[in-house]
């Protein structure tokens, strides 16, 4: 094993807590998921039940791994960590439609008597609205992004603990929060209009403005932006700039590809839709019968 690598798996520890957590989350998911299979009630297919596993390990892995104890020595495993954290884990666990396995899985005493007066509380469901708007969610990404990029409270949240496990739910909520208008996770209803569903190409594409500037600004930079990386022990014999700039250089094209993606899925979803709706209004026109000649029968439509 290489002796970077095995640096650190002896300066890892184990995240018990995270593990538990997810590994809760896990069971109650799939439990509910098993209910609505065999219910055969809104059945979600098995490849949104992996899509939401495949969520929550990312998540494990950029919080819980190995690769945790890392981020104090190189920018690109810090990077690698808020991208699984905001562009990866959230649109596949949102992909994995986990409301109704959730409602499903937890227990029913639990469900009537906290989650159930919760979900009718007035303010919760003022909350619920506010946050679900596109315009809120975009702005939330933009402000943890840019915010926690900011050299003083970059280095805030590497040198104290509890800031750096601040930052990381600051990146994961917003994460959700931003997917969340895109993904549209079942059994969400959209309350603006159907052609608006366009303008979440719009909604990705000024998304990825952020992303690129922060990038481009790390990958050609000629100093070091974050200091704190001088002055901390590194294994791997890369320098604190060439460790910038490839923190850099990932950042735009993971951004680049995971949002070209969502744009090019979507288009496709509307498209189809739209066909769909076309397809429907013309068989609603045509007649049942098509006119015919004197003495002749009428041609089925």
């Amino acid at each position: 094993m290489p002796p970077q690598i095995q640096n650190a798996f002896e300066n890892w520890s184990p995240a018990v807590p995270l593990a538990l957590t997810l590994l809760l989350a896990t069971i109650v998911y799939l439990r509910g998921w098993l209910y609505l299979r065999s219910r055969s009630v809104n059945f979600i297919p098995a490849w949104r039940a992996a899509s939401f596993l495949i969520g929550a390990f990312l998540i494990w892995v950029a919080l819980g791994s190995p690769l945790a104890a890392l981020d104090e020595e190189l920018l690109t495993v810090h990077m690698i960590q808020h991208l699984l954290l905001m562009t990866l884990a959230p649109p596949l666990i949102l992909l994995g439609a986990p409301v109704m396995p959730f409602l499903h899985g937890l227990p029913r005493r639990f469900m009537q008597s906290v989650l159930s007066p919760l979900l009718r509380w007035s303010p919760a469901r003022w909350l619920g609205r506010v946050l679900s708007q596109p315009a809120v969610c975009w702005l939330a990404a933009a402000a943890a992004l840019v915010g926690w990029h900011i050299p003083a409270a970059f280095t805030l949240a590497l040198q104290s603990e509890p800031w750096h496990v601040v930052e990381h739910a600051c990146f994961l909520g917003s994460g959700f929060l931003f997917w969340w208008p895109v993904v549209q996770p079942w059994p969400s209803v959209p309350r603006w209009p159907r052609w608006s569903r366009w303008s979440m190409l719009l909604y990705l594409f000024l998304a990825t403005l952020p992303c690129d500037i922060l990038s481009a600004f790390l990958a050609f930079c000629d100093r070091v932006v974050y200091t704190v990386y001088l002055s901390t022990p590194n294994h791997f014999a890369v320098s604190s700039l060439k460790d910038q700039q490839c923190a850099g250089a990932l950042m735009w094209t993971c951004v680049t590809f995971v949002y070209l993606l969502a744009a090019a899925i979507l288009t496709t979803r509307l498209l189809s839709a739209r066909r769909s709706r076309e397809n429907e209004m013309l068989q609603s026109d045509l007649p049942a019968t098509l006119p015919t000649r004197r003495n002749s029968q009428p041609i089925e439509a």
